[in-house]
């Protein structure tokens, strides 16, 4: 298990964490005035921090041909629905660091707010589910709990990663505390 936090763990931890970063400052509905050569270049670090992640997984999991088969497919359709995920989770993460750098965070918008992160956090851990289901079906209990462990440890340290960047609730807005 030691492996686990290897070198590959850091990369795929800092890629994941310049993703994240740069993504807030992205608009994440492309419009005309979105620069399209930083657009290509997320897209390229999305698909560096995957190619790290295929790595960490081969090398804790330890797949034979046969297993590899049946996982690889199931790991790409959670793969595609994680990304969906991420799309909605960066859009709170913008719109909470903007209300907090324009002032317009209050009680009203802190309400919405964490009702939208209950529901990505419900969301986050249903998916996983899903797909530890998927995998437990297709090979057995104990690949679907290295899946389940590799997927969670991962996203524990993006989510330090971003809590570390991120403002204090309140700190930098106007909170009307009547509202």
């Amino acid at each position: 298990m030691k492996r686990f936090f290897s070198i590959n763990l850091k990369q795929v931890v800092a890629l994941v964490a310049l993703v994240t970063t740069i993504g807030v400052a992205v608009p994440t509905v492309r419009g005309a005035e979105v620069n399209d050569n930083l657009y290509n270049y997320l897209q390229l670090l999305r698909s560096d921090v995957n190619s790290l992640k295929v790595e960490l997984i081969n090398s804790i999991m330890n797949l034979s041909a046969e297993d590899a088969k049946k996982f690889w497919p199931i790991y790409r359709d959670y793969e595609n629905e994680l990304d969906k995920a991420a799309i909605n989770r960066a859009e709170l993460v913008s719109e909470f660091v903007k209300a907090h750098q324009d002032g317009s965070f209050d009680n009203t918008k802190a309400k919405d707010m964490a009702k939208r992160w209950f529901k990505s956090q419900r969301a986050r851990l249903d998916l996983l589910e899903k797909y530890h289901g998927r995998i437990e079906k297709a090979l057995n209990s104990v690949k679907a709990g290295q899946f389940l462990q590799i997927e969670n440890q991962i996203g524990l340290f993006i989510d330090i990663t971003i809590a570390s960047e991120m403002p204090k609730v309140g700190v930098t807005g106007k909170l009307n505390r009547k509202q």
